[in-house]
């Protein structure tokens, strides 16, 4: 499948939903995280774009972030004892990167492949 006849598809949307940046259709995971060796429908190999640790390092500062932001704005306004933040930020902080991580790591390689074309086999 060339790029000209491939379909309609942004790369990184179908790699934001777990799927092939270049048809779309295709899984870009085996497993929870593992980039699948090839696309199942078009074929594209996806082996060279595994991104190592860029988005856990994403993920950090957002959640980080979000949860510090959080955590004061609780203890400022109830003053809760410290098993109570415990309580309430280790389940948000887990369930996060559980729930951004796939997303995230996806539409990098979305991004990888949209805008990196000298690394795509069907560059020309």
């Amino acid at each position: 499948m060339t790029e000209s006849s491939a379909p309609d598809v942004s790369p990184i949307r179908a790699s934001l939903a777990g799927r092939c940046p270049r048809c779309g259709k295709g899984k870009l995971f085996k497993g929870y995280l593992k980039v699948a060796d090839r696309c199942s429908v078009c074929g594209l190999d996806l082996s060279g774009f595994e991104n190592a640790d860029g988005p856990s390092v994403f993920i950090i500062l957002i959640l980080g972030f979000v949860v510090v932001g959080l955590a004061l704005v609780v203890e400022v306004a109830y003053m809760p004892p410290f098993w109570v933040h415990g309580l309430l930020w280790v389940p948000l902080v887990c369930g996060g990167v559980y729930f951004m991580l796939p997303p995230l790591k996806g539409g990098i390689i979305g991004i990888h492949y949209q805008y990196r074309p000298d690394q795509r086999d069907d560059a020309p």
